[in-house]
Parts: structure tokens; C-alpha cells; sequence
């Protein structure tokens, strides 16, 4: 029986499994870029103390960045998502077409939108800053100290709302019939029909979304290492472009980066478990 799952389980081994553990291995090393491998020495947790001691001080400000840009994003998305599936779901006759130019943005590579948008947020040549000052005389400077990290939420949440809102949508077209029809009889209003009857019925859906949501924000970096690199300073540095900067930019601490990675899977391995028993509860109460 084993033999017939051989197929399958070799490579998730090879390109999954054997990864994650080679990361492991090298977080407990002082491995540098450039120097062999087996040169490094094994120092346990040494990496992982550095980095909860405070002595790497912008490790911190990484993980703040990371939790607050996978919040927000996942919340906007969200309800986002749920308000323009709601009004699709009521325009029967275009729905697929709507449907079919909401997949736009999220069939474009990350890289493409963080240059484009970069390129639009130009404080003297974007054609953003050029129809604010156009129509309001002023406009902010986007990727500045003080807007970057909201810019970069704003290019997130432009792509990927469209994938809450199909998931959103798929879910209102399975809801059963019945109680909607039972609740307009007894005279409900759409409010009530949506809060007492179709949200509840969504909340497994919901919650997929922002397992799904959240796990992808966490992990962002094509994005910001386009449009910020990171900054301005460390203001947009989340946990996955502060492992990129340990590892290959000057430094070349492939130790302390790993480190850094590890934190970030076990961030979001924890936010995915919360995420998942509370799907798990939502399942089992619809």
C-alpha cells in the first residue's frame, strides 16, 4: 500500500519537507554567506536569543510592521470583499461579467503591480499626485516615512480583495433557500436577512478567507521589496524582507536570516491554527 503513495509523498519530501528542515538545521548555525557550509559551527539557539534579547533592534519593529500590515489587510479585504459580493449577488444579469474584470488585478504578478503602482505613487511624475494636485491642490507623498507602510497596504489590498470577494460570492450562491424565503415572508428587510440569516450561514467561508488572507500577507515581500525595498529606513521591513536583508544584503548572516524565517513560519503557523479550529467550530455549528 505504502509503494502507491510513494509518488506523492517523494516530492512533497523533496521540495517541502527537506527545505524546511535544511532551515532548521542552518538557524542553529553561524553559516555566512560565501563560506562552506560545513565550516559553520553549531550554536543552538544562540540565533534565536539574539534575536528576543534586543539585540537586533529592528527585529522587533519587523514583527510590529508584519502583525499590523497583516491585520489591516486582512481585515479591509474582508470587508471589502463581503460589501462588493453582496453587490454583485444582487446584479444577476452582469454578475459574470463583473466577476470575470475583478480577477484582474490578482492575475497580475506581484512584480508587475509593485512597479506599476511605484510608478503611479512618484511624488513629481505619478499620475496620482498629478490628479490630486489637479483637483484638491496638494497631494501626500506615498512612499514617504509617514505613508509608505498605508501605500503598500493599499496596493495589497487593491490585488487581493477581488479573492475575497469570489470566495464571498461562491459562498452566497450556495446558501439554501429556504430560510431566506421563510424570513421574507415573515417580513424581513435585507439587513436582517443578511445579519440573522446569511452571515451566519458565511462564517466557515469567512473564516477561510482570512485563514487564506492572512496567511499570504504575512508572508509578502515581492510588493514591498519593489515599491520600498523596506523603507523608508525600516518602516515597511517586514519579517520577510528583514531575513532578506540579514542574509544577502551586506551582511551575509545566513544564520540569523534563517533564524528570522523560522520566527515568521511559527507566526503564521499559530495564526493558521487559531484560524483553523475557529473554522473547524464555525463548520460544526452551521
Amino acid at each position: 500500500m505504502w509503494w502507491f503513495l510513494a509518488p506523492s509523498v517523494i516530492p512533497l519530501v523533496i521540495i517541502t519537507i527537506g527545505p524546511m528542515l535544511f532551515l532548521y538545521y542552518v538557524s542553529m548555525t553561524n553559516y555566512e554567506l560565501g563560506t562552506q557550509l560545513g565550516d559553520a559551527k553549531f550554536i543552538w539557539f544562540d540565533n534565536f536569543i539574539r534575536l528576543f534579547s534586543g539585540k537586533d533592534r529592528e527585529f522587533w519593529s519587523s514583527i510590529r510592521s508584519t502583525l499590523s500590515l497583516g491585520i489591516m489587510a486582512t481585515i479591509c479585504e474582508v470587508l471589502l470583499g463581503v460589501l462588493i459580493a453582496l453587490l454583485l449577488d444582487s446584479l444577476e444579469r452582469i454578475r459574470g461579467f463583473l466577476s470575470s474584470i475583478l480577477m484582474l488585478p490578482m492575475v497580475v504578478t506581484p512584480v508587475i503591480v509593485g512597479l506599476v503602482w511605484k510608478l503611479m505613487m512618484n511624488n513629481e511624475h505619478g499620475v496620482i499626485n498629478w490628479m490630486l494636485n489637479n483637483t484638491i491642490g496638494t497631494a501626500p507623498t506615498w512612499l514617504g516615512p509617514q505613508m509608505s507602510l498605508f501605500s503598500v497596504l493599499l496596493v495589497e489590498v487593491w490585488q487581493w480583495t477581488p479573492f475575497v470577494t469570489l470566495i464571498v460570492l461562491s459562498g452566497l450562491a450556495s446558501l439554501p433557500v429556504e430560510p431566506l424565503e421563510m424570513a421574507e415572508i415573515d417580513g424581513a428587510n435585507a439587513w436582517q436577512k443578511f445579519f440573522l440569516i446569511k452571515l451566519p450561514l458565511l462564517k466557515p467561508i469567512l473564516f477561510l478567507a482570512i485563514l487564506f488572507r492572512m496567511i499570504d500577507v504575512l508572508k509578502i515581500f515581492d510588493i514591498i521589496f519593489i515599491m520600498t525595498a523596506g523603507g523608508p529606513g525600516s518602516t515597511t521591513e517586514v519579517l520577510s524582507i528583514h531575513a532578506y536583508r540579514l542574509g544577502f544584503v551586506n551582511t551575509g548572516w545566513i544564520g540569523r536570516a534563517s533564524a528570522t524565517a523560522v520566527v515568521l513560519s511559527l507566526i503564521t503557523m499559530a495564526i493558521s491554527n487559531v484560524m483553523i479550529k475557529q473554522l473547524q467550530k464555525a463548520y460544526k455549528e452551521r
